[in-house]
């Protein structure tokens, strides 16, 4: 029996996308001079405008879905039989996979005969959206939903996600970093390093002296720990620095080419915690992995 996927906005997923792999999107809010905005449409969302606002001063907020908003999207989907996959933001940087479970709940007592999986990626941007793609093409190839959900989860716990921020200040300020004390500043042109650990937190382990070399340092992380690269679709997230995208996908490409590389522009919810020039890569390693 099929089953719908549902995620949000900041898995990082382009329109067409959604569309062809049949995702269903609960779309995020955020906030500027107490306006609400909203990005449906990653591929007309203008990057280069939104991160020089925030590069200018602007300040952005953003606020967790809460459970109403997840019932309104998911109801539905069971009112017309489907049972529900659903892959969320990381728990370790928001509180909103929390109104996601509530939402269950309620919605179990609603729907009894209905089955509703809901998966924490212990992620953002694509390394949530490869594992909704994976998702989709589980259930294109016939896979029941609790089969699915454990090749999510394992193929969850091989995610690397690696990036760099040009200031940390957007971090500290939205508190998503977990070990502050391990870096200080960018002083310098001294980069910080950074992940997302095992359970879904943002920490940094690492500083690189200069851009450039910071962005070998993400290439390295591949060459070093990406496991049956050939076969792997991996994913690249920039923040108004496309031509860094480009160079690292370059640098993958004459050394260890993947499958297929997704280059997107950092969606702005998440983007918003990271800042302008944030550049992160997203693909699959061993069991363990997380930890390096």
């Amino acid at each position: 029996m099929s089953f719908a996927i549902v995620t949000d906005s900041t898995a990082n997923l382009t329109a067409s996308q959604l569309k062809e792999y049949g995702i269903t999107e609960i779309v995020w809010s955020y906030f500027s001079e107490n306006q609400e905005y909203r990005c449906s449409d990653l591929e007309s969302f203008d990057d280069k405008k939104y991160y020089n606002s925030i590069r200018n001063g602007a300040k952005i907020t953003t606020s967790q879905i809460n459970p109403q908003q997840y019932i309104s999207v998911m109801k539905p989907l069971l009112e017309a039989g489907e049972d529900i996959m659903f892959i969320g933001l990381s728990s370790g940087i928001s509180g909103s996979f929390s109104s996601a479970m509530m939402a269950k709940e309620q919605l179990n007592e609603e729907f009894p005969e209905r089955q509703i999986e809901l998966i924490d990626s212990l992620g953002a941007g694509l390394g949530e959206g490869l594992l909704v793609i994976r998702a989709a093409k589980c259930r294109e190839n016939g896979m029941e939903l609790k089969e699915t959900a454990e090749r999510i989860l394992s193929f969850r716990d091989r995610m690397y996600q690696v990036f760099i921020v040009d200031d940390l200040m957007h971090l500290k300020r939205t508190g998503r970093l977990s070990n502050i004390g391990a870096v200080v500043g960018t002083l310098l042109g001294i980069k910080p390093l950074l992940k997302g650990n095992e359970n879904g937190k943002i920490v940094a382990f690492g500083k690189i002296r200069g851009r450039k070399q910071s962005i070998k340092t993400l290439a390295e992380k591949y060459f070093a720990l990406a496991k049956n690269a050939a076969k792997q679709t991996i994913g690249i997230t920039y923040a108004d620095c496309k031509a860094d995208a480009e160079y690292l996908a370059k640098l993958i490409k004459e050394k260890l080419p993947p499958k297929e590389i997704l280059i997107f522009k950092h969606e702005p919810v998440t983007g918003s915690h990271i800042g302008p020039d944030s550049l992160a890569l997203f693909f699959e390693g061993d069991y363990g992995v997380r930890l390096k």
